[in-house]
């Protein structure tokens, strides 16, 4: 199998008629683990179809979008582990990386 393949029946399983252009995606994805950080691709993805789907997009305006998110990729500034800026003079460190959930509950 391969991702065309894939891509035919997971959209027949998500009930998905329209075509989509994997290279568009995977190109969008590709700019955005490279410019913002790795899991930062497959969710620009879900957001791009999101978008799509919310606003009924044809293939022109699904360009237009991923066009939109691919130029705030690769004007993206923040370097991957760079400190939150909104974070740095706060007295309580931000612990979001920290596995939480063996934690008790008080």
């Amino acid at each position: 199998m391969n991702l065309h393949d894939w891509i035919d029946e997971l959209s027949d399983v998500l009930g998905v008629e329209d075509e989509m252009d994997e290279g568009l995606v995977l190109d969008l994805a590709r700019v955005v683990a490279h410019a913002v950080e790795r899991p930062a691709a497959p969710v620009t993805s879900y957001l791009l179809g999101y978008a799509a789907g919310a606003a009924g997009a044809d293939a022109e305006e699904v360009e237009r979008l991923a066009a939109r998110a691919q130029r705030l990729a690769e004007s993206w500034d923040r370097p991957a582990g760079a400190p939150d800026p909104d974070d740095v003079d706060e007295p309580v460190p931000d612990d979001g990386a920290v596995d939480h959930s063996g934690d008790a509950l008080d």
